[in-house]
């Protein structure tokens, strides 16, 4: 029997080389890099799509009446005189609601949008 002595072998380390990739790996690379993206605004558009406003449908028709704010005019003095029985309070809330308003501020001559349920015909 013979023993193979390997100490005495030396071993020689690879050389190193920089990964390479072809035109078709890249597509691949780009494909694979861009499918979450794609996913992402696909779901975004499918599901806020309701979500956008737009003039011609703001509000369904027939669900509020709009009064013009007087000098002088307040919330709480449009809200007592469109709905005089009910709370003003509930009035107040609900016009602030319909309308988009941050704060209860008026300018003579806006529009004000009144809900249905509390509009009287003024």
């Amino acid at each position: 029997m013979t023993t193979i002595d390997i100490a005495g072998v030396r071993s020689i380390p690879a050389p190193s080389t920089r990964l390479r990739l072809t035109t078709r790996g890249r597509r691949v690379l780009a494909t694979l890099a861009s499918v979450p993206a794609v996913v992402a605004i696909s779901i975004a558009i499918v599901s806020g799509g309701g979500a956008l406003a737009s003039g011609e449908q703001s509000a369904p028709g027939g669900t509020f009446q709009t009064v013009t704010v007087m000098p002088g005019d307040t919330l709480w003095s449009v809200a007592e005189r469109v709905a005089p029985s009910a709370d003003p309070r509930d009035v107040v809330d609900a016009i602030m609601r319909l309308n988009a308003l941050s704060s209860a501020r008026l300018d003579a001559g806006q529009q004000v949008a009144i809900p249905l349920e509390y509009a009287t015909g003024d």
